[in-house]
């Protein structure tokens, strides 16, 4: 029994849904429910009710729960004053985001953040990578997640390595096939980012492979958009698989030769972080791992 599995039965707890549950944490509800089974079989108790769609806590759970609320409470508590004695009263994090990421975990991860650390102050900024690059590089911004290989003068961490699938409307022709040839699949109609962005290179640099010139009826720099133009019937989109694996109006649809994103935090090279950005980036970077870790062993994350 860890923490974790205490946070995520609270979480149940307080949504009375595993579904909402899994929406708030930002898993699958496959992997969250996963969790649950084994931290009852862990204490050979069980620890909710689950009876036409309702779940309760057992009075098993109940007990469990008031205990896993203490130390909820005074791990917050315990944080929180480490955190005043080294020091963390004030500082601000500059951080740059792609608009896609920016819908996907993200925002529970700086909310998150931003609850143990309320004094420190975060400022996002979205573009595409190479932009941020640009920006980390120029001192405008302290740090970001970007997609693609680290150029030189970055330092980085691996946050995870992601499946590029294609994603059409549910009526398309190709919507019942799991996989498909990337020729084919770029013989469609196609929805692509905009310039800069590390996607639309791995794209255009895969179709340049295949001897193709896509046919784009549009280009944006807005997941909401682009995936909007899919469900649109307008065309097909190339999405990093985490982004729309709970999607129930696109079809999903993975290369026979599976494409291969990885998405790293980074930081110019050789500059010493300030204590608020070291604590953001090794926070970041567990979050992150935590859920890499819990989904993966679950079956229901992409490719490691």
């Amino acid at each position: 029994m860890d923490l974790r599995q205490l946070r995520f039965m609270l979480e149940v707890a307080r949504a009375g849904s595993f579904t909402r549950a899994a929406q708030r944490l930002h898993i699958a509800q496959p992997a969250l429910s996963i969790a649950i089974r084994k931290l009852e079989q862990e204490l050979e108790v069980q620890l909710f009710n689950r009876r036409d769609r309702t779940i309760t806590l057992t009075a098993e759970g109940a007990a469990l729960a008031r205990h896993a609320r203490l130390m909820e409470q005074q791990m917050v508590e315990a944080r929180q004053e480490l955190d005043d004695l080294r020091g963390l009263v004030r500082g601000e994090v500059r951080m740059g985001l792609s608009p896609m990421l920016s819908s996907y975990f993200f925002p529970q991860i700086l909310a998150s953040f931003k609850r143990r650390y309320p004094a420190l102050q975060l400022s996002i900024n979205g573009d595409s990578a190479r932009n941020i690059q640009r920006k980390i590089a120029s001192g405008s911004l302290d740090m970001g997640v970007i997609a693609g290989a680290v150029p030189e003068g970055l330092d980085a961490h691996l946050l995870v390595r992601d499946e590029v699938v294609a994603c059409v409307h549910r009526s398309h022709r190709l919507a019942g096939r799991k996989t498909a040839p990337l020729r084919e699949l770029l013989a469609e109609p196609l929805i692509h980012f905009s310039e800069g962005y590390h996607l639309r290179e791995l794209i255009e640099e895969r179709a340049a492979q295949e001897g193709l010139i896509p046919s784009v009826v549009a280009e944006s720099n807005l997941f909401s958009l682009a995936r909007s133009l899919v469900r649109e019937e307008l065309g097909l989109a190339f999405f990093p698989k985490m982004v729309v694996v709970s999607e129930s109006e696109m079809a999903v649809i993975s290369c026979d030769q599976p494409l291969l994103l990885d998405l790293s935090i980074v930081w110019k090279k050789h500059a010493t972080l300030s204590r608020a950005n070291r604590v953001f980036v090794d926070y970041v970077i567990q979050e992150v791992d935590d859920y890499y870790l819990l989904t993966q062993a679950a079956g229901t994350f992409p490719l490691p």
